[in-house]
Parts: C-alpha cells; sequence; structure tokens
C-alpha cells in the first residue's frame, strides 16, 4: 500500500479511536443529566433543561461514537454466512456493502449540512420552554458523519489491503 493511504489509515483510526474512548464516558454525562431532572422533579422545582441536554448528550454520544464501532467492527450484521467465509471472502465482501454505507454517510452529511445552514440562518430553536439553539448539535451532527465517512474509507482501504495480502504496519 502507498505510505499516503498508510498515514491516512493510522491517522483517522488512532483519531476516531481517541474520540471513541472520550466518547464511552458520556453516558455518565447522560446519567448524571437524568439523574439531576428526577431529583429537581421529586425535591425541588423542575428543570426545564435536563430533558433536551440528555437528549443533545445523546445524540453525540451515539454520533460522535459512531466511527469508533465502525473501527471496532462492532456494528450488527446478520451473521449467518459471513461468520463461516474465510478472511478474504469477508473483506470483498465488505468492500462491496463499504460503498452502500459511504453513499448513506454522504447522504446524511448532505441533509445535516443543509439542516444547519438553515439551522444558523434563521437561529433555529427548539420549539420548548427552555428554546435552546440547535445549530450546535447539527454542528455535532455533521462532525461525527465525517468522521464516520473517513472511517468507513479507512476500513475500506484495509479490507483492500487484506484482499491483496498487505498487512499495514
Amino acid at each position: 500500500m502507498p505510505a499516503f493511504i498508510v498515514a491516512y489509515i493510522k491517522y483517522v483510526d488512532r483519531f476516531n479511536y481517541f474520540v471513541g474512548r472520550i466518547m464511552t464516558y458520556g453516558i455518565f454525562i447522560i446519567v448524571g443529566v437524568l439523574l439531576w431532572s428526577s431529583i429537581s422533579k421529586t425535591f425541588f422545582m423542575p428543570s426545564l433543561w435536563t430533558l433536551e441536554s440528555a437528549q443533545f448528550a445523546m445524540v453525540a454520544y451515539y454520533i460522535l461514537g459512531g466511527a469508533y464501532a465502525i473501527q471496532l467492527n462492532a456494528n450488527v450484521r446478520m451473521d449467518l454466512f459471513y461468520g463461516r467465509w474465510s478472511v478474504k471472502t469477508r473483506a470483498w465482501v465488505d468492500v462491496f456493502t463499504i460503498f452502500f454505507l459511504i453513499f448513506f454517510l454522504l447522504v446524511l452529511l448532505y441533509g445535516g449540512l443543509e439542516s444547519m445552514s438553515y439551522s444558523l440562518e434563521y437561529s433555529q430553536r427548539s420549539r420548548t420552554a427552555w428554546r435552546p439553539l440547535l445549530w450546535p448539535i447539527k454542528a455535532v451532527m455533521c462532525v461525527g458523519f465525517i468522521m464516520m465517512l473517513l472511517q468507513a474509507i479507512s476500513q475500506l482501504f484495509k479490507d483492500i489491503a487484506v484482499i491483496r495480502g498487505v498487512e499495514i504496519r
């Protein structure tokens, strides 16, 4: 494999691994917000921001952790035949199917950028009592889509290396 492809794979994998490991602790933020929501509703005045904050944190947790899940092959797949195939056959199937993932991520990114642009242009706010601006969470989603797209391309290169019998170091 050319040196620039190997460098791309290493950089993207390292970055997405780093972000993914940080995002694994995001569940504690979500639990903390929801715990505060329960406590404030029981003992104090209910907070307006807790439910939406938990939803935004969950979106960030899920979307920013997506590239990490792709990297670790933690995605759900139909293992009826896949598990019995040779490593090379799996790589061929993965090369074929990764194009569907890349297309899907490009569509999501296009829609996300359009939506974020609209949110920025019109200062779009949520229709709840708290009324937070929506562009920050839409920006997080776009960053997550880009990270997943870069990781999918990295996986494509790794599968091509397996097919060619080349080891990436």
